[in-house]
This record gives C-alpha cells, structure tokens and sequence, in this order.
C-alpha cells in the first residue's frame, strides 16, 4: 500500500497592521479558525459483539490504535453487534445525521446498506469491509486470508494423523471459498492422502452452531479443525477433546493452548491510521484496497510447540515466497470438485476469477449450500 506522506509549502507572508474597528472581523475569524479544527469524527459498525476475540474484536484494536495515535485530530464512535440488513442502514443514517464524516463498516453484508446510504450523503467518506462495489465516496478494503490459509493448510497437511481434517465454513461468499479453496492446496502439497470435509453453519457468529459442526466434524474422523466464523467455540471444543485447531481473525492460543497451532491474525491499525489521515490532508480515493501477508494486514500467530522444527521452518519460508509473490497460492493446474480445470497448468488465477470464486477444488468433501 503507498504510504502517506503529505508535504505542506508555506509562502511567507506580510503582517498587516489591523485598524481598531476590524476587532469583530478578527474575533469571526479566529472562530472561524476553530470551527476549521474541529475533529474530524470518525464512525465503526459492528456486525457482532466485540467480545476477547475475532473479527470485531481485531477491528476495535484498531479503532483503539487509531485514537492513541490520531490524538484530538478525531473522535471516534462504534455500534456493535448490528445484524447485516434494515439495522445496518439504520445505523449507518444515524451516523450521518450525527455527524460522522468517515464511516467503516467492517462487513460483506452492510456492503448494501453502505452504498444506499452514501448515495444520499455524498460529501461523506465511507470505507466498506470485504465488500467489492465502489462509488464515488465509497472505498473497499480486504485482505488476501488465502495466503494465510494456505500455510494453515500445510499445517494441518503435516499434523493430522489419520488424514481428515475438519473445515467450518461460515457462508459461501468468494472470501471464504477462496480460504477453505487454499488450506485444501495446502493441505495436499505436503500430504496428498489427505482429506478436508466441510461443514457450514450460515453464520459468521453463532457459538451454539460453531460447536455443534465442531462436534460433528470430530465424530467424522477429523484430528485437526480450521473454521471460517468469528467464536471461540471450535477452538475451546478442540481443546477439550484433544484435536488440533487452526484460528482465524484472533491469536487464538489462549483458548486453547495445547492444542490451537496457529491463526491468521488480521491487524488493521496502520491501514486505519493511513484512510483518516488520507481524509484530513483531502487526498483520500475511492480505492479497492488488498493487504496480504507482505503489508502485515495478516499474519501467522506465533507456532504451537507441538509442530515440529522442520514444519516451522518450512512454514517461514513459505510465508515469505507467498508474502514475495515467488509463490503463489492459486497456480495451475487447479481443478473444482466435478474435475473441470479452473486454472491451467502453467497459469496463476485472474484477478477477476478469484473475486468471483463460487467453487470448491478437488480434495474437499462437502458441498456448495444450496440457495
């Protein structure tokens, strides 16, 4: 991403001996002057509740850095645990008529809502998470969780010992088919008996469903789980019975720390930081923006002991040829479950076909939710 830096040239100028009677012209511009400095307010939505961990979790973290750094440059203000739909835009108006001038909305479902509202708020900015559709003050952000998942998947590929690994997908968007899609190359790079088989609960939270799959997933032979939704269920399930996790969004190790290996930790702070600095020095542009493992946006928490040293070492190399771009999570020949050729031998997926990925590859038992 390119980094912020604004240059202001100053021209010197002459002072003016003011005139007694201009008194009240200086005291309408000096408040003037300080209506000018007034912070700049900047505005979250949540889709769930913030708790210790996960999506919303790892966007408050954010939130929080951008207030230590910004200082009385902003105020902020977040509503959490908002459901994708009517609410959404109800409080995303309500943010408008507040006077939010920047607003996040950190979720593939309030895309929609996001872009109603600002059609009619157009001196408003508005950054829309995971979402993929822009306009004029509307921007996108996301990030490449697919180079993480893939060396989740090279974990599990080494650490399962009867080959069924447990995958808990959240809904069928391009985002999560691209995840599972990785951790199952991944997976079969380095253990080609392997198998992944899926289950999906239709949530992004939902404790009860997360455990429930979890549960049923172990009873399917799975010794290593990953998952797609935003609880503590699967890796606290996990833990309980003995059976290797994978994390997402949050370094999950506290939850289970024998036997959580890993997790994909999203950390936003710096690209918060740059979009409000953007906005205050009027260079902001209605970007689709993409992080990856090379900007930081995502990272592999700190490996579980119990993953042997070669394993490691072989993880950090990997992560630095993906974070390079001297690998390449999607390169052919790579196949869907019915054996059509989605990317040939020799080709790197499109930018557009992996925006738009509505398939799962071969190794993967489980099947696309029915509409």
């Amino acid at each position: 991403m390119t980094r912020y830096n604004a240059q202001r040239q100053y021209r010197p100028t002459k002072l003016l001996r003011l005139p007694k009677w201009s008194a009240a012209s200086l005291l309408l511009t000096c408040l003037a002057g300080t209506a000018a400095a007034e912070p700049l307010k900047v505005c979250f939505l949540y889709s769930n509740p913030i708790g210790e961990s996960g999506w919303t979790y790892q966007h408050e973290l954010a939130r929080k850095e951008l207030v230590t750094v910004m200082g009385n440059k902003i105020s902020t203000k977040f509503v959490e645990n908002i459901a994708e739909g009517p609410d959404a835009e109800r409080v995303v108006r309500n943010f408008v008529q507040d006077g939010c001038k920047l607003i996040f909305t950190p979720s593939f479902g309030f895309m929609e809502p996001t872009l109603k509202v600002a059609r009619t708020a157009p001196k408003i900015t508005f950054m829309n998470g995971t979402g993929y559709k822009t306009a004029a003050n509307v921007g996108t952000y996301n990030a490449r969780w697919y180079e993480g998942r893939y060396l989740e998947g090279v974990i599990a590929g080494h650490m399962t010992k009867n080959n069924v690994v447990g995958y808990v997908g959240a809904f069928p968007i391009p985002e999560v088919l691209q995840g599972v899609n990785a951790f199952a190359l991944g997976m079969k790079s380095v253990n080609p008996k392997a198998q992944l088989r899926l289950i999906w609960v239709n949530a992004w939270y939902d404790p009860g469903k997360e455990r429930d799959a979890a549960n049923a997933l172990i009873k399917l032979g799975a010794d290593t789980m990953a998952y797609a939704t935003s609880g503590v269920s699967i890796v606290t399930t996990g833990e309980e019975k003995k059976v290797y996790t994978l994390g997402y969004y949050s370094d999950m190790s506290k939850f289970g720390p024998s036997t959580n290996l890993t997790s994909i930790t999203q950390n936003w702070g710096n690209f918060y930081i740059k979009v409000v600095n953007d906005v205050l020095a009027g260079q902001w542009k209605p970007e689709s923006v993409m992080g990856g493992l090379n900007d930081g946006i995502i990272k592999l928490a700190p490996l579980n002991a119990a993953i042997p040293a070669e394993v490691r070492t072989q993880i950090e190399a990997m992560g630095k040829e993906i974070a390079s771009g001297q690998r390449q999570v999607f390169s052919g020949p790579v196949r869907d479950q019915q054996g059509t050729t989605r990317v040939p031998a020799g080709q790197i997926i499109s930018a557009n076909d992996l925006a738009n990925m509505n398939y799962l590859v071969q190794g993967i038992e489980g099947l696309m939710p029915k509409n």
